[in-house]
């Protein structure tokens, strides 16, 4: 049944959403590494380098990213510095990106770790825009195991402050009757976009407030900050900004990509444990991609050992693909590849990337081919999941892993 608006839920007119991870770069650091979630932790560069990152603990003794390593270290000694791994980090934030894309194609990202969502044509088919953002979180946290916090508003800059008061991962909701409510107790300096040196000139002029702002005309703020900031300043106060997006991808997103991985409960050495796991991602993968309508031509293989230890592979096939066998078989030569004898795996995945839409693909004929193959098959498994749930086909290697 069509979700449909209602009065309970006040985010029905607040369809842009702010999603901005939680201390991205430490969240990703510490995400296979349970011993590190409550202590205070690091992540940046040398001695003398600054922080990139900082987790919640840490931020309890005033670590911020941007602070001198040094200084970081004498605010906090207790906390765990770790180096940034910005593979892992980008690996991260591409499959977080594809999972905004598959909820809205309007995606405006503002950097590796935060993005803008219009998700006005996507509530007939997913809910409400509060609904939307639940969804967003939970599908992040299942996927990737890295928390987010979305602003539900109904302009840019009230959707950002909106997930900075949602931090760490909650939603926060300013349907329009709330939003000077909202806004006009804060600093100004707390506007979107609103610099030190520009709150500074607020300040001289007597105006602390966002709500003491709002109710100085135009023409003043204008001759004291400039006309077009002025003028832009007023809509900020009044949350009357702007309310369309210009879909955008992050600098790092050479292209499109889909991926999955798992973390094993216990490390293993089972050559047979991991060959089940890869056709399990495969499987996810490119179930995701056909969805999508989208192939792939390289695949990538991700493998971390017991140490923490991180390798990729990756082998760019003659055409792409989205059938499971294919991508499975690549991700699982790749690995025998590595001639591992023994060797402990904590995490492994699997990953498509140099998407194109599937209808561009010219598959090349096979002569005596069978009239339908592992494409026919992968769609009806397909049909199957969609109506009876995602368990109703497995392949049966993928059973013997329930087998007590």
């Amino acid at each position: 049944m069509t979700p449909t608006p209602g009065p309970v839920d006040p985010s029905w007119d607040c369809p842009i959403l702010h999603v901005d991870m939680d201390a991205f770069y430490a969240s990703v650091a510490t995400r296979d590494r349970p011993d590190l979630q409550s202590v205070p932790v690091v992540v940046g560069g040398g001695h003398r380098g600054v922080v990139l990152a900082a987790n919640y603990p840490a931020r309890r003794f005033g670590v911020r990213s941007g602070l001198p390593m040094t200084r970081a270290r004498r605010m906090c000694p207790e906390a765990v510095v770790l180096p940034p791994d910005f593979g892992d980090v980008e690996s991260v934030s591409s499959s977080v990106m594809e999972i905004f894309r598959q909820v809205t194609p309007v995606v405006e990202a503002v950097s590796i770790d935060e993005a803008f969502l219009d998700v006005s044509g996507s509530t007939r088919r997913l809910g409400s825009p509060r609904r939307i953002a639940e969804h967003v979180r939970a599908r992040v946290a299942d996927e990737q195991r890295v928390t987010c916090s979305v602003g539900v508003a109904g302009s840019v800059s009230v959707a950002k402050l909106a997930s900075r008061r949602a931090k760490p991962d909650g939603v926060v909701v300013v349907p329009p009757r709330e939003v000077t409510g909202f806004l006009h107790p804060l600093d100004v300096g707390e506007l979107y976009g609103v610099g030190e040196k520009t709150r500074e000139q607020l300040h001289r002029l007597g105006l602390r407030t966002v709500g003491e702002v709002a109710h100085t005309p135009v023409a003043t703020l204008q001759r004291g900050i400039g006309a077009a900031a002025g003028a832009h300043l007023h809509h900020l106060a009044w949350g009357t900004d702007r309310r369309t997006l210009t879909p955008r991808r992050a600098t790092h997103e050479p292209d499109r990509s889909m991926g999955a991985e798992e973390t094993f409960g216990r490390d293993t050495d089972d050559p047979a444990v991991v060959g089940r796991e890869l056709l399990r991602l495969a499987a996810k993968v490119t179930s995701r991609m056909r969805a999508a309508g989208v192939a792939g031509r390289t695949v990538v293989l991700r493998v971390r050992f017991a140490d923490f230890t991180t390798i990729t592979r990756s082998r760019t096939l003659p055409d792409a693909t989205d059938v499971t066998g294919e991508v499975h078989g690549t991700a699982a030569a790749l690995y025998d590849a590595l001639g591992l004898q023994r060797a402990r795996i904590r995490l492994v995945g699997v990953r498509v990337e140099g998407l194109v839409p599937r209808e561009q693909v010219q598959r090349q004929l096979v002569l005596g081919a069978r009239e339908r193959g592992w494409e026919d098959a992968d769609r009806a498994v397909d049909a199957a999941a969609s109506r009876f749930g995602g368990g109703a086909v497995r392949r049966a290697t993928l059973l013997q892993g329930d087998r007590p």
